[in-house]
């Protein structure tokens, strides 16, 4: 009986030990490969078949302080987010002073997964590798950060499957809603434009208006103007017309009455013009107003 179990004893060490040594073999390879690289490479063998219209790169955007490694982002033909999904990979050969916690990232990864606009976000890791819990499969944390989970790199895959097909459940829903606040910008974008046009032709009626009176001003300033030298004209007419008057009634008699030098010169001269016609001279007219 003791040499059975002794030979039990060791087969189940050897067991063990053959266990352990697959285990190294595996993960050495993995940690070859590098965790990322090997995310990479099996999502790119389906890519084409599974997943030939999704996004799938490394996050290269640091702008607000930390990135993730990989985003995973898929649309329908209408441009409708079906899912998305921040990746982060931790490899346990990555620290080699201290052994973090897969606990020791989600901050982290929660922070990227918004910053980026993921609706989830998912730990690929190999951290803490004696953990029952998250050698168990796939790993709900959500109760820590919302719609975070923890895998290992064998479930990487089949998370990304799940998680896709239960967005595609609610699609339709997803492309109704988006449907309908299409229609809000729709509206709002009238109104917005319908405003805009309002103000635009308030602004510019009022410069018209303004422009207007201004030339309405300017025809009553033409006309205010032009009357005064209607005005100036009309007076100036009369005064010539006064003046043609004042002529037509100059006469020699009147221009040497009460100018005796005057009125001899001109008789003088008369005189002298009938004795030359040899005709008698008429009787002055001045002489006879004198007489009178």
């Amino acid at each position: 009986a003791k040499r059975v179990s002794d030979e039990l004893i060791r087969y189940k060490d050897e067991e063990i030990e053959r266990l352990k040594e697959m285990k190294i073999r595996l993960s050495t390879k993995m940690v070859g490969e590098s965790l990322e690289q090997h995310c990479e490479t099996e999502f790119n063998r389906l890519r084409m078949t599974a997943f030939p219209n999704a996004y799938f790169e490394k996050d290269n955007d640091a702008s607000e302080g930390t990135k993730g490694d990989f985003i995973f982002r898929e649309c329908d033909a209408s441009g409708n987010e079906v899912i998305s999904i921040m990746f982060e990979m931790k490899n346990e050969n990555d620290e080699t002073a201290t052994k973090h916690k897969n606990e020791d990232f989600f901050k982290k990864l929660d922070h990227d997964r918004r910053q980026k606009g993921c609706e989830y976000a998912v730990l690929c890791t190999l951290l803490e590798p004696e953990s029952e819990l998250y050698n168990a499969g796939i790993v709900d944390v959500s109760y820590r950060y919302e719609k975070m989970y923890v895998i290992r790199p064998q479930f990487f895959i089949p998370m990304i499957t799940v998680l896709r097909n239960a967005a595609m459940g609610s699609l339709r829903y997803k492309q109704e809603l988006a449907e309908y606040k299409q229609q809000n910008i729709d509206v709002t974008n009238f109104e917005a434009k319908m405003e805009k046009f309002k103000n635009d032709f308030g602004r510019n009626y009022e410069i018209a208006s303004r422009k207007f009176q201004t030339a309405i001003d300017e025809i009553d300033k033409t006309i205010s103007h032009l009357q005064k030298t209607k005005e100036a004209l009309l007076s100036s007419e009369n005064n010539l017309r006064l003046a043609n008057k004042k002529a037509d009634d100059l006469t020699i008699r009147k221009l040497t009455w009460g100018n005796k030098t005057m009125k001899a010169a001109f008789d003088e001269a008369r005189g002298a013009a009938a004795e030359t016609n040899d005709e008698p001279a008429e009787a002055d007219s001045y002489e006879v107003e004198d007489a009178e």
